[in-house]
């Protein structure tokens, strides 16, 4: 369970693919699946402290959920969700919105970017040279053994420790990612789809969260003359080559 200061709607990432644009340019997207958003809590400055709300999406069965959480969502009087997320709010915006309720598509509507939170891609172990990017030592004579390692980590007599944070072999990846203002290309609101411009951390099947991005929308990378040709859509080029062909020629 994660805050945030924004409310925004939980999807799950379905894949990437391409879109062509109307002037025939193609532009890889990552497609996101919202699923329906419930409130299932609200948190109050008298009962809690602090005042949010509690949001649950991906509807699972009730065997999958301990008797806690099944009791907590009974008491709500909605459906066991697989994931909660909780975001902090003002009273008057928290007094809007009831218990039970479904976010709709909408809040995302007319944005022009969004800010993305999942988790990475899972790695496992991994050394210095694939997790930090480090060099390594020189595969010349005189070096055995410690191609890949990663050098020395002491720090003499003092202070006689290793600095907390020192870049070593370790788990990478499946850690909380938030990508930043990404364009959003395209909203399906009947079939409940987002379209974004570029990758989505995590992997096929997990679940991001999607806020509004305060920051302003990019169009993305500026493309020269060549790479617009080269990205347009093929069928409409060859149509054109073809009807330009077919044309007679122009007497002199």
């Amino acid at each position: 369970m994660s805050k945030s200061k924004r409310l925004g709607l939980m999807a799950t990432k379905v894949g990437m693919t391409q879109l062509f644009m109307d002037d025939g340019l193609r532009v890889a997207v990552t497609v996101l699946k919202v699923d329906p958003n419930v409130v299932v809590q609200k948190r109050t400055m008298e009962n809690d402290g602090y005042c949010a709300v509690q949001v649950g999406a991906c509807a699972t069965r009730e065997k999958l959920v301990n008797q806690a959480m099944a009791g907590h969502f009974k008491k709500a009087n909605v459906g066991p969700q697989r994931v909660l997320h909780e975001t902090r709010m003002d009273a008057e915006a928290l007094a809007k919105l009831n218990v039970g309720d479904t976010l709709p598509l909408d809040l995302l509507k007319g944005c022009k970017s969004l800010d993305v939170t999942g988790t990475s891609k899972g790695k496992g172990t991994a050394g210095v040279m694939k997790r930090h990017h480090m060099k390594g030592f020189r595969a010349t004579h005189g070096t055995h053994e410690y191609f890949r390692h990663g050098g020395s980590i002491g720090c003499r007599a003092t202070p006689g420790k290793v600095h907390k944070g020192k870049r070593m072999a370790g788990r990478m990846g499946n850690e909380t990612v938030t990508t930043l203002n990404m364009a959003v290309v395209k909203i399906d609101e009947a079939k409940g789809l987002v379209f974004l411009r570029g990758a989505v951390p995590g992997a096929p099947g997990g679940v991001v969260h999607l806020v509004p991005s305060s920051h302003t929308a990019q169009r993305g990378r500026r493309m020269t003359q060549e790479a617009q040709t080269a990205s347009k859509n093929p069928m409409k080029a060859s149509k054109a080559g073809a009807a330009a062909a077919a044309k007679p020629a122009a007497k002199k």
